[in-house]
């Protein structure tokens, strides 16, 4: 709720004692008010903070983003290139040093854009590339 982002975005696991460690004792309306009141601020904390990023590559609102990085380097150029002519995206942020490309534009645009992507770099330089998930 305070992230802003959909329930399914997130992995939600049951309390298990066997994976948690000991914390002492707690009665349960204490650990509720201590844990419930960490997790909202965490919420919030990474809303901001992910609002802010966006913010400052200047793609806050677009609807979705696309990130991807890639090796060579280089081919975040190929990469941008096809997205651009593959759907009406467009380039957030492209650095040919570090291969990453972060493009935006509504959900279908975006998740049609990293498909072209994937299937050209793929299919033209034999590229393997990584599955897309969505979040």
């Amino acid at each position: 709720k305070y992230t802003g982002l959909p329930f399914e975005t997130f992995l939600y696991e049951a309390s298990n004692t066997y994976r948690s460690p000991d914390s002492g004792t707690s009665s349960g309306s204490r650990q509720t008010l201590i844990t419930g009141e960490s997790v909202r601020k965490a919420g919030i904390d990474m809303r901001n903070a992910l609002r802010e990023q966006l913010r400052a590559m200047g793609i806050e609102g677009k609807g979705a983003i696309g990130i991807a990085t890639l090796t060579p380097c280089e081919t975040a150029i190929i990469a941008a290139d096809i997205a651009t002519k593959a759907s009406d995206v467009e380039i957030g942020f492209l650095d040919r040093f570090t291969g990453s490309l972060v493009i935006s534009g509504d959900v279908a645009s975006v998740e049609t854009a990293m498909k072209a992507i994937n299937t050209t770099l793929e299919t033209l330089l034999g590229f393997t590339p990584a599955r897309i998930t969505r979040t």
